[in-house]
């Protein structure tokens, strides 16, 4: 059976371009239910399938993410025509709990890029942030940043599946990422972020820690400070000051829109005030 998942694995990676860290969770996800099915993966049943998932101790998330890669699993081999049914087929996938996007003011992300000044290499810093808020990059995508990618007022950003997007850059991010760039000089390395590291650039690690440091400077939680967070209070923002949710997702890099679409908790209170201010029978109005 280990041949199936290492073929599965290796069209994941060169077609699909999948992260090693999503591929060592299919490979362990599979190694998994290869050894507890009945009759492992290639002879397992749509109910017995059913029935392991239902069975695992996982947190919803985890049983969803398990269930994703067995239809995936599934579907590869079919399309390869190495089985004729798939299990997988009408398989109930567990309902995953979203939990709603955490989120900063602008108020406190404009503390927290003042702040960058009082950290060591505050250039950097506010540079790296600054480009998290203004273009809402993950922070791989970030920390790996060519300075091929720096075209004017846009990046041009290789996201999850090897798929390109452009996304813009405000003023101020440009300033930020233009008076970095003059204090880097010309620096033999590929990277807009150039470390000593192996990599060669600042590591996700690395800058996660700057980022805290930065946030206990401007008063406030760390707890309440990731660059995830950035890249959410980049889209909520955005959503709330009207932006098209189409827009987001492509700016985002989302292959789906439903991933996009947990941003729309911000506009209920905007409908409100839209309804408020321009309803013909809004209290207001009868009241002017």
């Amino acid at each position: 059976m280990t041949g199936y998942i290492d073929i599965f694995l290796e069209a994941a990676s060169a077609e699909k371009g999948r992260s090693k860290n999503t591929l060592a969770a299919y490979a362990s996800d599979l190694a998994m239910a290869d050894a507890a099915l009945p009759g492992g993966l290639m002879h397992a049943t749509a109910d017995a399938i059913q029935d392991y998932l239902a069975a695992l101790p996982d947190a919803p998330s985890s049983v969803a993410r398990k269930a994703s890669c067995l239809r995936s699993f599934y579907k590869f081999l079919m399309l390869e025509k190495i089985i004729s049914q798939n299990p997988t087929a009408n398989l109930e996938l567990p309902k995953r709990a979203r939990n709603l996007p955490k989120l900063l003011t602008t108020d406190e992300i404009d503390l927290l890029i003042s702040s960058a000044g009082d950290i060591r290499h505050a250039a950097r810093l506010r540079a790296m942030i600054e480009l998290l808020y203004a273009s809402g990059l993950r922070v791989s995508e970030l920390c790996e940043l060519p300075v091929t990618a720096i075209l004017g007022d846009r990046l041009l950003i290789h996201g999850k599946g090897a798929k390109e997007r452009m996304v813009p850059m405000h003023a101020g991010a440009q300033a930020a990422l233009k008076k970095w760039m003059e204090m880097r000089g010309d620096n033999d390395s590929k990277y807009v972020f150039p470390t000593c590291s192996k990599t060669g650039h600042i590591t996700r690690g690395g800058f996660f820690k700057t980022l805290k440091k930065c946030a206990v400077l401007s008063g406030i939680s760390p707890a309440r400070v990731t660059p995830h967070v950035l890249r959410h209070s980049f889209a909520s923002h955005l959503l709330a000051g009207g932006a098209n949710l189409r827009a987001i997702q492509t700016m985002l890099g989302h292959e789906d829109i439903s991933t996009t679409q947990i941003y729309t908790h911000v506009m209920p209170e905007k409908l409100k005030q839209t309804v408020e201010a321009y309803h013909p029978l809004s209290e207001k109005r009868i009241n002017k």
